[in-house]
């Protein structure tokens, strides 16, 4: 009886594991494009994305990426693909696309379009020119983000001036400078409201040489005034205020104080 049960087992075994087969096999995902066209694979990407479904219209876009492989509807899938990655939140991957497709293609017709794509990826207009949305602005970011897109916008107007995306682009770097130059304005004040006057006026300096004509240097010359006096400075205290009032004449500074959190700098221009 031994015997018979000890035969009868690898039988069993191997019926088990004919069923286990047959259910993995069951289970396999079947690729529903596979007899798509290239034309129907980015009609319905497109459609995915034009929805809202990002995360279903990317995986489509990489199959069109691998199915017209060396055709200008290729290099459109790639375009689309980093649309879709950067409005579903994965801004890397969006970024490593671009820099992909830049690389692969550089004569592309759609050069001016990358470069500008890449700048608004960095710029995050969520917290950009939209701000008011949430009285946050750009120059309480990373500035590394913003640099970044500067350059990129630099780029295409360098290189693409007479392109649809370049006046927007000029737009955006103004308001990086303009943030960045604040950026330093909120550190000086931080240094400030800490009675490190020192740093605080270092830091305003920095603002005051680095960049031109942008709102920050208004509060910069009166952190200087501020800082100044509460170091017994007169003298310099009184050629920072000069400067001030010169550029300045009508600034509310030296009779409003520091402004709220609530009355953002970009009101100004």
């Amino acid at each position: 009886m031994h015997r018979a049960k000890l035969s009868a087992l690898p039988a069993w075994l191997a019926l088990c594991s004919a069923a286990w087969l047959v259910a993995g096999c069951s289970s396999t995902t079947t690729d529903r494009t596979a007899n798509w066209s290239p034309n129907r694979i980015y009609a319905e990407a497109k459609e995915e994305a034009d929805s809202g479904a990002y995360d279903k219209a990317v995986p489509l876009f990489e199959k069109l990426e691998g199915r017209a492989a060396g055709t200008p509807l290729a290099q459109q899938a790639q375009l689309d693909k980093a649309y879709a990655q950067f409005k579903s939140g994965d801004r890397p991957a969006a970024i490593a696309t671009l820099d992909r497709f830049m690389k692969l293609h550089p004569a592309s017709p759609a050069m001016d379009y990358a470069i500008y794509l890449k700048g608004v990826i960095n710029f995050n207009d969520d917290l950009g020119l939209f701000s008011w949305l949430t009285r946050q602005d750009l120059s309480e970011r990373d500035q590394k983000a913003a640099k970044e897109s500067f350059e990129s916008f630099k780029d295409l107007i360098t290189r693409f001036p007479e392109s649809r995306y370049t006046p927007d682009a000029r737009q955006r770097m103004n308001y990086i400078v303009n943030s960045l130059a604040q950026y330093e304005v909120h550190v000086a004040r931080y240094y400030y409201t800490r009675g490190a006057y020192l740093a605080a006026i270092n830091r305003a300096q920095i603002a005051l040489a680095d960049y031109r004509e942008v709102p920050a240097l208004e509060e910069a010359l009166y952190i200087m005034v501020q800082s100044y006096d509460a170091l017994g400075m007169a003298d310099l205290r009184d050629d920072a205020k000069r400067v001030l009032t010169t550029n300045y004449p009508q600034s509310e500074y030296l009779t409003r104080g520091f402004r709220a959190k609530d009355d953002p700098w970009w009101k100004l221009w």
